[in-house]
């Protein structure tokens, strides 16, 4: 079934793709007039959609100036990794019992081309599969509070920092990434809950790698 999106839904993604690839920085005002002529609307979805992003974390209200985007400074990131860590590792424990060999192969799929996409240094690819690499599980999880306060974390994390890493080096970190996908894959194969939560809280989710969401 096709996803209905509403107006503000559609302003939505066009200014987090614009946060996500680096054309709205942080520290930038958000252009309401300029947005509502590009996508030739009017202000009140625009206006809808920047109060969410609001509530989101993403931008800031700031009054007489208008919505600013967030910087987003090392410390708050590493808390906010500490507990994505317990949360993730937890959804994906509780998701266990129900993937299936299908699952399995979905994710090791995603993990393949994600390989192919660093390679090709694709890092916007990236991005988008090893979200749905994580979704396979996710989806799975018979939680959905703690996948909604989940996703909601996340999106903290929009702004990808590879997009102003050299090359080489994002290439080096993201292949260690993807590695760390092929051992959550292992350990859901296992049923090895106790390590699944253990290495997304430890491993994947370690807060000495959140300085990354800051640059």
């Amino acid at each position: 079934m096709e996803e209905f999106l509403t107006l503000k839904d559609h302003v939505y993604r066009y200014i987090a793709e614009q946060i996500r690839d680096g054309s709205l920085a942080p520290g930038k005002k958000i252009n309401e007039n300029s947005i509502s002529e590009k996508l030739n609307i009017s202000r009140t979805p625009v206006r809808e959609a920047l109060i969410q992003l609001s509530s989101e974390g993403l931008l800031e209200n700031v009054p007489r100036k208008g919505f600013i985007i967030k910087h987003l400074n090392e410390e708050e990131a590493k808390e906010i990794y500490l507990i994505i860590g317990i949360m993730d590792g937890l959804a994906v424990s509780l998701a266990c019992p129900f993937i299936t060999a299908q699952a399995v192969k979905d994710m090791e799929f995603y993990i393949t081309s994600m390989d192919i996409a660093i390679d090709t240094a694709n890092f916007s690819m990236y991005h988008k599969l090893q979200e749905e690499f994580h979704n396979v599980y996710l989806s799975l999880c018979p939680n959905s509070s703690l996948v909604n306060l989940l996703t909601q974390l996340k999106k903290k994390f929009l702004r990808r920092s590879y997009v102003a890493e050299p090359q080489s080096n994002m290439k080096d970190i993201l292949l260690v990434t993807n590695d760390e996908h092929r051992e959550i894959v292992r350990l859901i194969k296992e049923s090895d809950t106790a390590g699944l939560e253990k290495y997304l809280r430890e491993v994947h989710w370690n807060v000495q790698k959140a300085y990354m969401e800051t640059l």
